[in-house]
């Protein structure tokens, strides 16, 4: 109830791109986790070609971040958030009705721009609107963000039944509605005239140490992150022998974001600086490794519910704790990000930020994941990749200390805990 409060508490604006996020993330996890699998059985493609495929699409949002970020700063926010849902709504629409290899590739391209356009934008139009609440508006973002990556793969799951067509047109009919929706209801905002050209934005940004040794820093964050959907997932299924056990991971999460996200958020801001706090939820990622490791590489099947159910513990309490860490560092990361620089270039530095992000991702998900073809030799081995996840959390967490320590960081005003309409 809470929550509600504080989602009322907010102008129409945040509260429709609170919603816009849960409408993107179901759109998108009810179809893309299930396209290899439509792309190889359906269709018959090779493994090479499914990959070109989906890494198309990576490479189309990753590397076009930066491009998004001063289109909404240059042309508004607003803008290019109708202009990426809209597009994204072709994107997927074409995955369900062409079949071919080349409609396939516009349609991974489309959908990749799509996302490198709404993504910045989107959180750059939220830290304008939510002022000093930013740290509020981004834990309400995270929440809903968090909802829909488990509404969607369920709904796709249904959706499948029928067939991948079905799915790809609902997730396209969700990307539509969310683009009238925001056409119709999204505030425009003066845009002041730039002062320089894009390339001038970029070296401003990137020209920024303290931004540039902050992004690196939390390149751990984004890694283990992504664990959610490669390592803990894995770790669930070869505990209990159960594949319906990953779905677990992100139900938990989702139960701990709506019931905690909020408080945490609340409860810290007024207490201690972003950066202490930011370091403290890197540090809880990365001990949430450690509990999966007492079923690491366990090869003997289950005896029966109960001792699947044991088996299933640490992995789940490994995922609440990385949930936990997520829901404490996320908000005020979001937050810090405009304080480096002009608010003129919020979209830029966002940009950059999750360019870097990405790569990061893409780069730990192999590190991971290589890491688990060496566990799957059994003894020690099978430790190693919750080891290196454990490495990552308190290395990023070591360098953010020393960027608040050194007063690198920008430092936000606490701003007074603002109280629900």
């Amino acid at each position: 109830m809470r929550t509600w409060h504080e989602i009322r508490g907010f102008p129409l604006a945040i509260r429709l791109l609170l919603i816009n996020q849960l409408g993107v993330n179901t759109g998108f996890y009810l179809l893309i986790p299930y396209l290899a699998t439509h792309l190889g059985d359906n269709l018959g493609m090779s493994a090479a070609v499914v990959g070109i495929v989906l890494g198309v699409r990576n490479l189309s949002q990753q590397g076009l971040f930066l491009i998004g970020g001063s289109a909404a700063d240059r042309l508004g926010a607003r803008g290019v958030i109708i202009a990426g849902c809209a597009i994204r709504t072709v994107g997927f629409a074409l995955f369900a009705l062409g079949d071919g290899l080349p409609v396939l590739l516009a349609a991974s391209v489309l959908s990749g721009v799509a996302g490198a356009l709404f993504n910045p934008a989107v959180r750059t139009y939220l830290a304008q609107e939510a002022g000093e609440r930013r740290a509020e508006a981004f834990a309400l973002f995270n929440v809903f963000a968090t909802t829909g990556a488990l509404v969607g793969p369920l709904l796709g799951s249904a959706l499948l039944l029928v067939d991948f067509r079905a799915s790809a047109l609902t997730a396209a009919g969700i990307f539509a509605l969310l683009t009238v929706a925001q056409a119709l209801v999204l505030p425009a905002r003066d845009v002041p005239p730039a002062t320089g050209s894009v390339t001038s934005d970029w070296r401003e940004a990137v020209g920024n140490r303290a931004f540039l040794a902050f992004a690196l820093a939390m390149v751990g964050m984004f890694t283990l992150e992504n664990q959610l959907y490669l390592l803990l997932p894995a770790g669930a299924r070869q505990a209990t022998g159960w594949d319906g056990a990953a779905g677990l991971v992100f139900l938990v999460g989702t139960v701990a974001g709506i019931a905690f996200q909020l408080r945490i958020t609340r409860a810290l801001k007024g207490r201690g600086t972003r950066g202490r706090w930011i370091a403290a939820g890197l540090v809880l990622m990365g001990l949430a490794f450690v509990p999966p490791m007492l079923v690491a590489g366990t090869d003997t099947p289950p005896h029966g519910a109960l001792d699947a159910t044991l088996r299933a513990l640490p992995v789940l309490l490994g995922a609440l704790l990385l949930h936990l860490g997520v829901m404490t560092a996320q908000p005020f990361v979001m937050e810090l990000i405009p304080a480096f620089g002009r608010q003129a270039l919020t979209g830029t530095y966002f940009g950059i930020f999750y360019a870097v992000s990405g790569i990061a991702a893409a780069v730990g998900n192999a590190a991971v994941g290589r890491a688990m073809d060496i566990a799957g030799r059994g003894g020690a081995a099978a430790l190693l990749p919750w080891g290196c996840c454990l490495a990552a959390g308190l290395a990023s967490a070591a360098g953010v200390t020393w960027l608040h320590r050194s007063g690198t960081l920008p430092r936000t005003r606490p701003a007074p805990v603002a109280v629900a309409a």
